[in-house]
């Protein structure tokens, strides 16, 4: 069983950066899959980005590429979304969320992950 808790979202002027964190309770975390989503009101969820289980490969939607980086740090059973020149457009919810098993590929759907965070709120505007 995993447990997730999303930290470090607030307001932020456009482009400015958040660090937003992932912590994670259990050993199967460091095998996990983790990948981050968002939720803008009105909207479907959507992929932002996602780490396989010992960070050797990362995966980000068109739009965040050479803005959001992803990381994770085993030792303290956390991942980390940093986002950079931050816009208006990605206000929304931000979710981690993890897959069981081990050895997994990186998914970009939201129902192949089994573990949720209660997510963190992300506000662009000056």
């Amino acid at each position: 069983q995993v447990q997730l808790v999303e930290s470090g979202g607030g307001l932020v002027q456009p482009g400015g950066s958040l660090r937003l964190s992932c912590a994670a309770s259990g050993r199967t975390f460091r095998r996990a899959v983790v990948g981050w989503f968002r939720q803008a009101p009105g909207q479907a969820r959507e992929f932002v980005a996602g780490i396989n289980w010992n960070g050797d490969s990362t995966s980000y939607a068109d739009s965040m590429k050479g803005r959001f980086s992803i990381s994770r740090a085993d030792a303290a059973n956390t991942v980390y979304l940093q986002m950079n020149s931050l816009k208006s457009e990605d206000t929304a919810v931000y979710y981690c969320a993890a897959r069981s098993g081990w050895l997994l590929p990186i998914a970009k759907i939201d129902h192949e992950y089994d573990y949720w965070g209660q997510g963190t709120q992300v506000t662009v505007s000056s």
